[in-house]
This record gives C-alpha cells, structure tokens and sequence, in this order.
C-alpha cells in the first residue's frame, strides 16, 4: 500500500468517527485544550438540517470577485475547481465577496458523484431546491440567483484561508451539525476525536440518571459533565 493510500485510509477513518460525534462535543474539547477559537460564523447555516452531520478533512478554495473575464473564463476555472475537489473530502471555499452564489445544481452534482463529503461556502447558494433534491450537503451563509459568471475567478486550491477569524487549512478537519461549524487542526484532529467519544459517552449517562429522576446537580457530581 502506498503512502497516499495509507494517508487517505486513516482519514476516513477519522472523518467517519468525527462523523458519530457532535459539535458542541468537538467544541467543549477543544476549548478544554486551550483552542479556543475555532468556530466559522454563525451565519453559515446548513442549507438540509435535517440531513446531520458534515463530517471529514477539508481541501481548501479560494477566490476573488473579477469582472474583467470572460463567461468562459470563469465557468472554465471553476469547473476546474469541481475537477480538483478529491474524493473523500469536505470542499471549504472563502470566496471573497458578498455578491455571488458559489453552489449550485450542476456543481453539487458533480461533487456529489465525485465522493466529496460536502461543501461549505462562506456566500450564496442557488437552485436551492434542486440540491435538496439530490441531497448533497451544502452549508452557506444566503441564497441567491446571482452566479459567478464574467464575475468571480479562484486563486487558491488547497493553500490556507480565512473564515471569520480562523483560518482554515486543507488537512484540517470539520464538524458541522445544526449547532455550527468546528474546525479541528490537522495535529489535534487525533486526540480532540478520541476525547470527544470519551465525552459523549460520559453525557449519556448524565443523560440516562437524568431520564431515570436523579437530581442534575448529583448527576453533575457523579460524572463532573452536564
């Protein structure tokens, strides 16, 4: 086995156990080992709530509005982007601008047949009610008919970027649930996974003495969680 092949295996490992976990969870840990700032905006919403958990290793975009190209400029660059985009992983792009949708349709199709986990954008989405239909997780910040046409172009693939205030680096790894979006560094992404099972396993059981009728604050001194 290669490498590469070694390399992919133990993230998917890990994208599918940060999978079964949470954000609030992932955010207490990481917060408890002194990472605190680690949240995209509250603004980024999921565009399926019901659809759970994004989960996985990130690989970066970013980009910039340009209206000096052409329409073929710009649709030939980003379907550029959705032929880069590796299978496995969650699609996290700063595009720089308020103006624009940076998802639609045909683009989460494509993700969507690729393998990529999800896509979180940090702007509009349009043909919401298509990517509804095919179920491809999208988080975005609104929803708009205004494309990228002769209007945006990438300049980044795979390179660091920031969100809010973090920056977010392609080997990183994201978990976003209706709660928000964590972000989990690429060195801690191991250890923060292995204490948020710890910790979730803890709260069902401050869950289980709950539901039976103990009182919160002796669950909370059995078990030091709540």
């Amino acid at each position: 086995m290669t490498g590469t092949g070694l390399a992919d295996r133990q993230a998917d490992t890990l994208a599918d156990r940060l999978s079964r976990c949470y954000a609030s969870a992932v955010h207490d840990v990481l917060r408890g080992l002194g990472h605190d700032n680690c949240l995209l905006p509250h603004e980024i919403r999921p565009l399926l709530p019901g659809r759970g958990v994004l989960a996985g290793e990130i690989w970066t975009v970013g980009g910039h509005i340009d209206r000096t190209r052409s329409a073929h400029d710009t649709l030939l660059t980003w379907t550029g982007v959705l032929s880069k985009a590796p299978p496995g992983k969650v699609v996290i792009c700063q595009p720089n601008n308020r103006e624009v949708a940076l998802m639609g349709e045909l683009s989460a199709a494509a993700l969507q047949l690729k393998g990529v986990r999800g896509y979180i954008v940090d702007v509009g989405c349009r043909d919401v009610a298509m990517i509804e239909q095919i179920g491809f997780p999208v988080w975005c910040s609104f929803f708009t008919p205004s494309d990228i046409v002769s209007r945006w172009m990438p300049d980044r693939f795979g390179e660091p970027v920031t969100i809010g205030t973090v920056t977010v680096c392609s080997g990183d790894y994201v978990i976003a649930d209706r709660d928000g979006i964590v972000i989990l560094p690429a060195a801690m992404a191991a250890e923060v996974i292995a204490k948020a099972e710890a910790v979730i396993g803890t709260e069902g059981e401050v869950r289980r003495h709950i539901l039976a009728g103990m009182d919160p604050q002796e669950a909370y001194r059995r078990h030091g969680k709540f």
